[in-house]
């Protein structure tokens, strides 16, 4: 259970430097996340979900032909659906993506606040955090059964 609860104290903090949601991805395979969270406004949600957004989201795509951390604004030549700006409409805005690889196993995730572009520092501390957290979970296929639940039920809780 210690490390379910790590990895659930490195959710809250993300969670917390992201006052208008984020997406965490980890560990893709071929197109699917093994965990997948979100905290974004369920109406966005239901939007980009319904309007296949995935496919067309340039903090997805960038995050998986990089690595390292890049603002949403350096995205915006990239984004040909006007995903960002749809996005704009919810508050989520002034965002960065971060994506992560090592050992073959790729975690992307995407934080926004609604008030002003993150500083250096403070991409800086989600790029820590989201890096612990990918290696974190690297291995959570060997935890009993009573942390893999804890972990779904959090998932649960961020997501909805």
């Amino acid at each position: 259970m210690t490390r379910t609860l790590s990895v659930a104290a490195l959710l809250h903090e993300l969670d917390h430097r992201s006052p208008a949601g984020c997406a965490i991805a980890l560990h893709i395979r071929f197109t699917t996340p093994t965990y997948l969270f979100q905290t974004y406004p369920k109406r966005w949600m239901d939007q980009y979900s319904t309007a296949g957004l995935v496919l067309h989201d340039p903090t997805v795509r960038w995050g998986m032909h990089n690595v390292g951390h890049v603002r949403w604004g350096e995205l915006e030549a990239i984004d040909s659906e006007g995903v960002l700006d749809r996005a704009k409409d919810f508050g989520i805005m002034n965002g960065v993506a971060i994506s992560v690889l090592t050992s073959g196993s790729r975690s992307i995730a995407s934080f926004a606040r609604a008030d002003r572009d993150y500083d250096e520092r403070e991409i800086e501390a989600l790029e820590v955090a989201f890096t612990l957290l990918h290696h974190a979970t690297a291995s959570l296929g060997q935890l009993d059964e009573s942390d893999r639940l804890a972990l779904t039920q959090l998932s649960v809780k961020l997501t909805h």
